[in-house]
């Protein structure tokens, strides 16, 4: 017999992605170190990893290791310690006329039709704007991570926006979120991850992940809207001071409606 043991589980392999150029800031290149989520075991890598500052996209989870940039800091909300600002009651008064439930994550007709008009008016340069239906299936269907869509609807029951979240024992992660791109009046970004942080304060769970925060991008401006908001650092979690980020919040309105929760395009 072996003097060591054997692990229970397989081991987790890990890989580095080549290198591409940065989406969010010119002249930089990006590569992520990334696994893949295999049945074994992965609602609890996926959490922990989460917790590590990790993202999930289908049923790869990975962390960027770029060679000259760290400029992307996972941030969460404190949802035990949030309440709701002035402009964000003023979006959820402009939003009573909606309902939100969570459901099971199911791919449908419905959902696809509302994501593929979301990309094809905000993202129409992304991959995600070129996926099949069989494409968007596969985005919902391979998380294999306690996995569910948070869905918004109208009052005559019309899909108005959807939002991809895991559950971890500790809150939720927001893995993507889409919705009608032609009703510009309600910050429906926004409004998900309100909605968002109202379960898991229900729920008694304590964050909402939102994946990464750059500070000089505009499209992770709507970010540092939500305070109180902590950051991971060398040192563990912390919260993000009240000036990091204030110069971008004067125009990070139209920035909630990026709808993306990560660095890239296929969150």
């Amino acid at each position: 017999m072996s003097l060591i043991d054997r692990p229970q589980q397989p081991l987790l392999q890990f890989f580095r992605s080549g290198a591409l150029p940065c989406p969010y800031i010119e002249g930089q290149i990006e590569r992520k170190l990334f696994a893949r989520l295999s049945a074994t075991n992965a609602v609890a890598i996926n959490a922990s990893l989460t917790q590590a500052g990790f993202r999930r996209s289908h049923d790869i989870i990975y962390r960027p290791v770029c060679p000259s940039c760290s400029a992307c800091i996972p941030v969460r909300i404190p949802t035990r310690d949030y309440k709701p600002t002035r402009s964000m009651r003023r979006i959820l008064n402009r939003n009573e006329d909606l309902t939100w439930t969570l459901v099971p994550a199911t791919a449908t007709v419905e959902q696809y039709e509302l994501f593929t008009a979301y990309q094809n008016a905000r993202h129409t340069d992304s991959d995600m704007a070129r996926m099949g239906l069989s494409d968007y299936v596969a985005m919902i269907d391979e998380g294999r991570a306690n996995t569910e869509l948070l869905e918004a609807r109208t009052k005559c029951g019309r899909l108005i926006g959807a939002m991809l979240v895991d559950r971890l024992p500790d809150g939720f992660s927001a893995v993507y979120s889409f919705f009608d791109p032609d009703d510009d009046t309600r910050s429906l970004g926004n409004y998900l991850i309100l909605c968002l942080i109202d379960l898991a304060q229900n729920d008694n769970l304590d964050f909402i992940y939102l994946g990464y925060w750059i500070e000089n991008s505009s499209k992770m401006a709507y970010k540092t809207r939500f305070r109180p908001l902590e950051a991971l650092g060398p040192n563990g979690w912390h919260e993000l001071g009240d000036d990091d980020g204030n110069q971008q919040i004067e125009g990070s309105n139209k920035a909630d409606d990026s709808g993306q929760h990560d660095t890239t395009h296929t969150d």
